[in-house]
C-alpha cells in the first residue's frame, strides 16, 4: 500500500516557484481563448498583487482563476497559519496546480467555476471573513465582482486584476466620459483604489490591451441609503441607458412622465442634467422617490 504524499508548507518548496514559461513548456500548454487566459509573469506585478491581498498569515483567501499557480505560490507561502482555496476551471490548470502545490499543507484547489461557489459558504467555513483575489478574465470580470459586493458582509477585501478601461470607468468621477453604471454600483458598495497598472508585456500571451489591479473594500453600509437594491439598480442604469438625453428624458424610458417629474421636484435634481454628472447620493435620492418597475435593462457592464 502506498501512503499518500506528505503535506507540506509553502515555504518547503525548493527553490522559486516556476513562472508562467518554464511551467507551460513543462506541460506542454498553451493559454486558451476559451478560459481568458493570459498568464502574468511580471514578478512586480505578483508582489504587488500578494502584498495588497494579505494582511496577516491567519488570512483566508479565496484566489479566483489560479492557472499555473504563480501567484497561489506567493499567497500560501505569506499565509501559513491560514488558507488559500484556488479556483480554476481549466482541466490542465489543475492538473499542474495540483502537481507544483498539491502538497502544500494549507492549500485547497477546487476544480470550480467561481461564478457558482459560494462565498458566504467559506466564511461560514471558517467563522469570520475572507480576501478574495485574482486575474479575473475579461468576459466575465464585472459579474464576478458583483458576485463579490453581493457577498460583501463576508469580504473584508477584494484584489482583483481586469483590464484598464474597465478599472478606468469603475474609478472615474462624476462628469467624465468613464463615468458609469458599473462604477456607480460598484462604489456605492466598496472603496475602490488602484494597486498597480500593468503593461500588455507583463503577460504571455500579451493581450491587446493593458491591465490594472484595482482593491475594493466593502463599506459598513453603502455610501447612499437604499431600501431595495434592484429597484436602485434601475435607476441607475437608466440614467446611463441613453447618454445624449437629458436626465429627464432618460428616466421617462422607465417611468411615466408624471412620476419622473415629481421625482425631479422632489430632489430638486435639474433635469436637463446628464446621467453622468449625478453623484451616488443624487442616485440614491432619486431611487427613494421613484416607483419601482418591473421592466428589464440591458446592462452595459454585466
Amino acid at each position: 500500500m502506498t501512503d499518500e504524499p506528505s503535506r507540506r508548507s509553502a515555504r518547503d518548496l525548493l527553490g522559486p516557484f516556476p513562472d508562467a514559461r518554464i511551467l507551460l513548456d513543462k506541460y506542454n500548454l498553451r493559454a486558451k481563448k476559451q478560459f481568458g487566459q493570459n498568464f502574468l509573469i511580471s514578478e512586480r506585478a505578483l508582489r504587488a498583487i500578494a502584498d495588497a491581498t494579505v494582511t496577516s498569515d491567519e488570512d483566508w483567501i479565496v484566489e479566483i482563476g489560479a492557472g499555473l499557480g504563480t501567484l497561489t505560490a506567493q499567497l500560501a507561502e505569506r499565509v501559513t497559519a491560514g488558507k488559500i482555496i484556488a479556483l480554476e476551471m481549466d482541466p490542465d490548470m489543475i492538473t499542474v496546480l495540483k502537481a507544483e502545490l498539491g502538497t502544500v499543507d494549507n492549500l485547497d484547489i477546487e476544480h470550480v467555476d467561481a461564478m457558482r461557489y459560494d462565498l458566504k459558504m467559506v466564511a461560514k467555513w471558517r467563522g469570520d471573513s475572507i480576501i478574495v483575489c485574482g486575474n479575473l478574465p475579461y468576459h466575465v470580470a464585472s459579474q464576478l465582482m458583483f458576485r463579490v459586493i453581493d457577498a460583501r458582509e463576508v469580504v473584508r477585501h477584494c484584489v482583483v486584476m481586469i483590464q484598464k478601461e474597465m478599472a478606468d470607468r469603475i474609478v472615474a468621477k462624476p462628469g467624465t466620459k468613464e463615468y458609469g453604471a458599473i462604477g456607480v454600483m460598484l462604489r456605492t458598495y466598496a472603496d475602490i483604489s488602484t494597486v498597480i497598472k500593468v503593461p500588455a508585456g507583463s503577460f504571455l500571451p500579451p493581450p491587446k490591451i493593458d491591465s490594472t489591479v484595482i482593491k475594493l473594500v466593502p463599506l459598513a453600509q453603502p455610501r447612499t441609503p437604499i431600501a431595495n437594491e434592484k429597484h436602485y439598480s434601475a435607476v441607475v442604469h437608466a440614467a446611463f441607458g441613453q447618454r445624449r438625453k437629458t436626465l429627464r428624458n432618460a428616466l421617462k424610458a422607465l417611468w411615466a412622465d408624471q412620476d419622473v417629474d415629481a421625482a425631479l421636484v422632489a430632489t430638486k435634481i435639474d433635469g436637463m442634467r446628464r446621467g453622468e454628472t449625478l453623484d451616488i447620493p443624487e442616485f440614491g435620492a432619486l431611487a427613494a422617490v421613484l416607483p419601482p418597475t418591473t421592466a428589464k435593462l440591458h446592462d452595459p457592464d454585466a
